[in-house]
């Protein structure tokens, strides 16, 4: 268990890196006003969509009205159609080697054209209210599900690896194959969906792959929950739950000729409050808690250690990254944790909490860690991580994925 003074030392940490990070002002070209939580303020400067949706979620518990300002500032971007870009860019449009790679239709782009997971409705309920009074996020919902549900069942569809946040994965090696992301066909493949505007089913017709993603869609069911929709679980159960493998897999069409590594993302339903017990049950006991899976000694790798393309490597050449191909990352990891705790794995839960939070406590706030010894990697100063603070000092809602 931690005590109050690694609890206070971390609440100091996480306080003095948010304000450090925060960036206000008004928008040189039409005056808009914005207000948000710089993930890293030298490599990203920019607003980030679930970046702020997780900050949202630590600034209510030191400053709330940043947390509101924070998730306005989205909505502050919406088009007129509802549509929210995955990276909006307040102090003007990427002018470096980005320009190449990021997701925009011109190079005076306010934001970009493409999405991140939705998890925009379940943070306002957290660290705001209740969704379902805010109008404009009623109409980003019916935008992704005009837009991004190819089959009609309520789950949303990524034309890219980098819309669903989790960018290099491994998950998607054998879906995009050479044209992956940390890949040269990556920039092939941002340019012909610029040419295509980003546009699901142009993309789909014209050959995609388009790939329906575990984690996306459990933080857009956690969404749909938070504004009282119906619930997307049994959906997602339905289609992406394998019953011998006791693993939710990624759908693609064209479809991988093999399966997909082994990430966390194969256990993010977790977070899920109705997923049934039986298969929660599972997916902790013979996966999560198993060492030679995703239980190191500094829980939980984002790809279980025992999978062939696990790795610590996250560099392509010098100042390129590949993310998310093996070291642990707070958000995957909290996510994890909201299905410990709902299920009762109370000493568990508490142990996960004890051994990443000491990882944060001697590294500082970093982008992700090295699953075993603790080592800050990626960007330092990052304020999604944390969420830290969810596991030192857990909410009773969190036992309910705080709905």
């Amino acid at each position: 268990m931690l005590d109050q003074a690694e609890i206070l030392q971390l609440r100091s940490l996480c306080e003095r890196t948010l304000a450090e990070n925060w960036m206000e002002g008004v928008r040189a070209g039409d005056r808009a006003p914005f207000a948000y939580t710089r993930p890293s303020p030298k490599q990203y400067p920019w607003q980030w969509f679930w970046d702020s949706c997780f900050a949202a979620i630590a600034w209510r518990r030191l400053e709330p009205s940043r947390a509101r300002r924070e998730l306005e500032t989205l909505l502050a971007a919406q088009r007129d159609d509802g549509f929210i870009g995955h990276t909006i860019f307040w102090s003007g449009p990427p002018r470096d080697l980005r320009r190449f790679t990021y997701n925009v239709l011109s190079r005076n782009a306010t934001m970009t054209a493409s999405i991140q997971p939705p998890a925009l409705a379940w943070a306002w309920r957290i660290a705001v209210g209740d969704p379902s009074l805010e109008p404009r996020i009623a109409r980003y919902h019916e935008w992704l599900a005009a837009e991004r549900d190819l089959d009609g069942d309520g789950l949303i569809w990524i034309v890219q690896p980098d819309e669903s946040g989790l960018d290099a994965s491994p998950q998607f090696d054998p879906i995009w194959t050479g044209r992956r992301h940390g890949q040269l066909g990556f920039v092939w493949l941002v340019h012909r969906n610029r040419r295509l505007r980003y546009d699901m089913r142009r993309i789909h017709q014209a050959g995609g792959p388009v790939c329906c993603e575990v984690a996306t869609n459990v933080l857009y069911g956690l969404s749909r929950l938070a504004l009282g929709q119906p619930s997307l679980t049994p959906v997602i159960v339905e289609r992406m739950y394998d019953q011998d493998t006791g693993l939710f897999w990624p759908l693609s069409d064209p479809p991988p000729r093999r399966r997909p590594a082994m990430t966390w993302a194969a256990l993010a339903p977790l977070a899920l409050p109705d997923l049934p017990d039986e298969i929660a049950r599972r997916l902790i006991e013979r996966y999560l808690l198993e060492p030679d899976n995703f239980w190191t000694p500094v829980p939980t790798p984002s790809v279980a250690v025992s999978d062939p393309s696990f790795s610590l490597d996250d560099t392509v050449v010098p100042g390129i990254r590949r993310y998310w191909r093996g070291p642990t990352w707070v958000n995957a990891a909290w996510l994890l944790w909201l299905g410990l705790v709902r299920l009762g794995y109370v000493t568990q839960a508490a142990e996960l909490g004890r051994l990443l939070v000491g990882a944060v406590l001697r590294s500082g706030l970093h982008e992700y860690y090295d699953p075993y010894t603790g080592r800050g990697m990626g960007a330092p100063r990052f304020a999604w991580s944390s969420l830290a603070m969810e596991l030192a000092e857990p909410d009773p809602a969190a036992g309910s994925s705080y709905l």
